[in-house]
């Protein structure tokens, strides 16, 4: 595992400013204030436009996702000091709680090595400023750089929440794109247990991927067993006060409530079902940090996808600065 030593050289390496050039134009995610860095902060944003693409698939889509999304957010933003009833209180505590939104990554379509590198970097600098760090992606290989962040730090359990168990060794010859995300993750020496939830229908897996994640360890909870036997069906596979970063493709949501994804499906989980699952695991374990990823703000044609994917996003919020007061 890398030493504290080698996390503050990739501290100085992550970009300062990650994306300046839309901060006049783009609200700061809800609740955060813009800053250059996450000190002095409990949790900090920031958006990863693009991962490692492949040679036949346009990743270019995804640049729009996280301005779409602090967008969606920028009404409720004006009342945040109201009663949030998914909540039953604030949204979040009245102080001793600092977001902060470092803007998004100067990252480029088809650079994936330089993508990795500055997701990787920013995600250590965020944790060696004692902050949690939620990524607003992207596609879904953004969070192979996002979750290798964590090393040097404590173990970790990763809950990834998608329709897909991209266990693939490589596709298209490339091993660090979307469909490889937890088969990469799952060779990282920080990564103690692999808990998927919500995989469903035909997607990155062939007999050879099942077993290779089953014959790891990987805990994995189809859809039909989710919506048969609820959030506990994904709760007893994570150890009381571990630390659980979380990876959500907002493809695990049903096509009716989430359209605006790369591969959208039918049969996924309903918005209450998701936060109720986040709620679940916040109150099992610590969130240590936060990837959400496959936004594609050009499917959302009157706005809901946004502002669902932007409240889901809140919930992550509420939870972390809750478990940061005690």
């Amino acid at each position: 595992m890398a030493k504290k030593p080698a996390r503050k050289a990739a501290r100085a390496a992550a970009p300062k400013a990650p994306s300046r050039k839309a901060a006049g134009r783009n609200p700061a995610m809800m609740g955060t204030t813009r800053a250059k860095s996450a000190k002095g902060s409990q949790a900090a944003f920031f958006g990863a436009p693009h991962g490692t693409p492949y040679r036949t698939i346009d990743n270019r889509p995804h640049a729009a996702s996280a301005d779409a999304v602090r967008e969606a957010l920028k009404g409720d933003a004006l009342w945040i000091d109201h009663w949030d009833f998914d909540f039953g209180s604030r949204l979040l505590p009245d102080e001793g709680f600092s977001a902060v939104d470092l803007g998004n990554l100067p990252t480029r379509p088809k650079d994936g090595r330089g993508n990795r590198r500055k997701i990787e970097a920013t995600t250590r600098a965020i944790l060696d400023a004692g902050a949690v760090p939620i990524m607003i992606g992207g596609d879904d290989s953004t969070p192979i750089p996002f979750l290798a962040g964590f090393a040097g730090g404590p173990p970790i359990t990763i809950v990834q929440i998608d329709a897909h168990i991209d266990w693939r060794e490589e596709r298209e010859g490339e091993p660090m794109g979307f469909s490889s995300t937890m088969r990469r993750a799952s060779e990282m020496s920080h990564v103690w247990r692999i808990v998927q939830a919500g995989a469903r229908g035909i997607g990155s897996a062939r007999q050879g991927e099942v077993d290779a994640a089953i014959g790891w360890g990987a805990r994995i909870v189809p859809g039909t067993a989710f919506h048969r036997d609820g959030v506990d069906s994904v709760l007893r596979h994570i150890e009381p006060e571990s630390t659980c970063v979380i990876s959500l493709d907002l493809d695990v949501l049903d096509s009716s409530v989430m359209p605006a994804v790369a591969y959208p499906s039918p049969g996924g989980m309903s918005f209450l079902q998701l936060t109720g699952l986040i709620a679940g695991i916040a109150e099992k374990a610590r969130i240590g940090g936060f990837a959400m990823v496959e936004f594609v703000a050009k499917k959302d044609l009157h706005g809901t996808a946004a502002l669902t994917a932007g409240r889901v996003a809140m919930h992550v919020l509420h939870h972390i600065a809750r478990q940061s007061r005690t």
